[in-house]
């Protein structure tokens, strides 16, 4: 449960502490990106297993899962919701036919060229204090930081 607070009266002790000011970033960042993808009818698990069915092309539920970090239980609704508006196929794997294998869509293609170019603006919307160089250094920092704290 969070609430709006006055960035000034809190302690300035807190407002130094570099986790909190991650977790600051992170809640606006992920607040910005549901406004921003819902306003087109879209989330950003869609846009995550669209993103990593075009990397690396048709895949089981199963593989997406591992791919995207999206937990199977949800995978399931995120790709109904997909097939329901024409961006993914489901059809049975010939190789097993106890699973199914995924496969974007023409329109699914188009709708990931979309949601490029809005996360595009969102990210540029978000880092918009950064020069080009602090950029780049900062999202190095953080690939350096869950490189180290993912293999925990």
């Amino acid at each position: 449960m969070t609430y709006e607070m006055d960035e000034q009266s809190t302690p300035e002790q807190l407002r130094a502490l570099p986790s909190r000011m991650l977790t600051q970033v992170a809640m606006y960042s992920d607040r910005l990106a549901g406004e921003r993808l819902g306003a087109v009818g879209a989330r950003k698990w869609h846009y995550a297993a669209l993103v990593a069915l075009h990397a690396s092309g048709p895949a089981s539920q199963a593989e997406l899962s591992r791919r995207t970090g999206i937990y199977r239980s949800d995978m399931v609704a995120v790709l109904n919701e997909l097939e329901e508006h024409g961006h993914v196929e489901r059809a049975p794997d010939p190789a097993d036919r106890r699973r199914n294998v995924i496969t974007m869509t023409a329109s699914g293609r188009r709708h990931l060229e979309r949601l490029d170019r809005l996360v595009a603006d969102l990210q540029d919307d978000l880092l918009a204090p950064l020069t080009g160089p602090e950029r780049e250094q900062f999202s190095a920092l953080l690939a350096r930081l869950w490189a180290h704290h993912s293999r925990a």
